[in-house]
């Protein structure tokens, strides 16, 4: 059984099918920069939950097959949930992952450690042309480092250091991330919903 993944993001993609060939192993994987012609999902949603709705069941209707997408984001707790779900467009150019990362910590440069607290948040959807839908959810937390540090992963990783480690989410091997992110948490809460559904 195919399944599309609604993300042409490179970092992504290759993080969700190293994700999934774990906890479904019978499934192929098909990146939606496999298919051109597909439309630019605008990610209008007010939760991340919308936004992974929106992209799944848009890029499960053009191409006639199963997708699983997800909206994830970092929220702060000093700048309210900020970034949140924009967080791929915080500097004002979507996937500038450079620029995001660097107006976040411009904007807690005078937050003092102890008031940087953070959490990594995913919602991960999967539509079936039949209609069937399911969505899970993960989190991780951690708190914000007052420099970049490690150059594995993407976006805001190299800032994020999750409790209970001394290194950021950059300096972890990718199996070690894939054990705590939020994305590998929704992705095996969802799992079984993959298995049971595409079975």
């Amino acid at each position: 059984m195919k399944l599309v993944i609604a993300s042409r993001n490179k970092g992504k993609i290759q993080e969700l099918a190293r994700i999934l060939a774990v906890v479904a192993p019978n499934i192929e994987l098909v990146g939606s920069n496999q298919f051109p012609d597909l439309s630019d999902v605008a990610e209008t949603g007010e939760t991340f939950e919308a936004n992974a709705l929106l992209k799944a069941r848009t890029i499960s209707r053009e191409t006639g097959l199963p997708a699983i997408a997800d909206d994830s984001g970092l929220c702060v707790d000093a700048l309210n949930g900020a970034p949140g779900i924009y967080s791929a467009r915080w500097s004002g150019t979507h996937g500038d992952d450079r620029a995001n990362l660097e107006k976040v910590l411009q904007q807690l440069e005078d937050v003092k450690i102890e008031d940087r607290g953070a959490a990594f948040k995913c919602v991960v959807a999967l539509v079936l042309p039949s209609g069937q839908e399911a969505t899970r959810e993960g989190e991780i937390r951690g708190v914000i480092r007052r420099a970049s540090e490690g150059d594995g992963g993407f976006g805001y990783d190299p800032i994020f250091q999750p409790i209970g480690y001394q290194v950021t989410m950059a300096q972890l091997s990718a199996v070690e991330k894939d054990e705590i992110s939020h994305r590998g948490k929704s992705l095996r809460a969802i799992a079984p919903e993959v298995a049971r559904l595409l079975a």
